[in-house]
């Protein structure tokens, strides 16, 4: 027989997004939260990013990954939020009854608003369809990363990392740190796709090279482990060039190729997706096109900093909680938001007109620009610009515009962001 409960918000996803959502719900009004954590503790992915730079948005302090979670657990203790550990989301209904499992047995558990901020997780080797042997060795960057700083194994004593996502470039210096030789990093675009002071602090001042424009065309193995790599350099279709292949003589090859979101419980809600981020499609009050289910974090979209993925959170929770405490929401009609040159998709994807308040977008730039202004428009008419300097696809573009400049944005046929040299 299955229990089933209710509760006003409930919050699937015990990270850094998840206890920002929860807390912000609660500040909201929301007085009966729970947060549904599968794994052993709080805190997510940031458990094990031993290094530092987390908060400086948020807190204003430079903390490590684990310094950062213990604020925000220790913020949702003072409020007596609940949250409950070892326990799987099955399944989310659209008429929000959630499943799940834990040591207990089975459960359900029907809420007035849902925030669903479950992260996202690595590309794996099978998803960019490397060649050669299905040897030992194969990791993805951040279960080298678990390995090396929770469980205290080493990956490998010579290292190869594909890819220079940010997780790739936080490792190639931790693998250097404790005793590893990185021999390159090598990343099929023509630039990192990491953040820029990860590649100087990670690979420049560790003298570890960056091979852009190359890529990993073969696995060697021996006695069932990675003896090498096959290295290639590649052309502008990012195919391989004949004859520019080398050996790169490894223990060990370490994947930095991507995340993605983690959708299966939005799939299975019957919840939209976008095209471009694979994650979650949603309105300026971050709600999905069924109502009363919120989406924010990396599985949304994913985000360069935790920073911003507790920001957007936070804006989650306080709708989910507004939604829960007035017995729901008429939304009625809306705006989609277009993305002109040099963007890549943005967040929300689109403008309710009957909302209120301040409207964040985040946007994900599609080229490179020395300097660029970065416009939104209602209508044709530019209501918001701001001068960047060194927009990269790698950097998320954030920008909150004010009352007046959203209730244009409200009020208009036609919104678009791009990017102006």
């Amino acid at each position: 027989m299955i229990n089933c409960e209710s509760r006003s918000v409930v919050v699937i996803g015990g990270g850094p997004a998840g206890l920002s959502a929860a807390i912000a719900a609660f500040d909201a009004g929301a007085k009966d939260v729970l947060v549904l954590e599968r794994d052993t503790r709080l805190g997510g992915i940031l458990n094990q990013c031993i290094h530092n730079g987390f908060g400086l948005t948020l807190f204003k302090s430079e903390l490590t990954g684990p310094e950062y979670a213990a604020r925000l657990i220790d913020m949702a203790s003072e409020r007596g939020i609940e949250c409950r550990l070892n326990t799987t989301v099955v399944s989310v209904a659209p008429d929000k009854t959630i499943t799940c499992v834990s040591e207990e047995g089975v459960f359900s558990i029907t809420a007035d608003a849902i925030v669903l901020t479950c992260g996202c997780r690595e590309r794996p080797r099978g998803a960019i369809g490397i060649a050669g042997a299905r040897c030992a060795g194969v990791y993805t960057a951040g279960t080298a990363q678990k390995l090396v700083n929770i469980m205290g194994y080493m990956a490998g004593r010579e290292c190869v990392i594909l890819g220079s996502g940010d997780i790739g470039l936080i490792m190639a210096r931790r693998m250097t740190l404790q005793g590893a030789k990185v021999r390159a990093v090598l990343e099929i675009m023509p630039r990192a796709s990491g953040l820029m002071r990860n590649v100087v602090q990670c690979l420049n001042d560790y003298d570890i090279p960056l091979m852009t424009s190359h890529t990993v065309v073969d696995v060697l193995s021996q006695g069932g482990r990675v003896s090498g790599v096959v290295a290639a350099k590649v052309d502008n279709d990012m195919r391989p060039i004949a004859g520019s292949e080398f050996l790169l003589p490894c223990d060990t090859l370490l994947l930095s190729v991507g995340l993605i979101p983690e959708t299966e419980l939005a799939r299975e809600a019957g919840i939209g997706l976008h095209r471009v981020t694979g994650g979650a499609e949603v309105d300026d009050t971050l709600m999905s096109n069924i109502d009363g289910i919120f989406c924010a974090g990396n599985m949304l979209h994913v985000h360069d900093l935790a920073d911003y993925a507790c920001l957007e959170s936070e804006v989650a929770g306080k709708r989910a909680a507004e939604y829960a405490i007035n017995g729901g929401v008429t939304r009625g009609a809306f705006t989609s938001v277009e993305c002109g040159d040099g963007i890549r998709y943005a967040v929300p994807m689109k403008i309710l007109s009957s909302g209120s308040g301040s409207i964040t977008f985040t946007a994900r730039p599609s080229a490179e620009y020395a300097l660029g202004r970065i416009c939104i428009e209602a209508d044709g008419e530019e209501i918001y610009s701001k001068r960047e300097a060194g927009i990269r696809p790698a950097t998320m573009l954030r920008y909150v515009l004010n009352s007046a400049q959203s209730d244009k944005l409200r009020s208009a046929s036609r919104i678009c962001i791009k990017v102006r040299e």
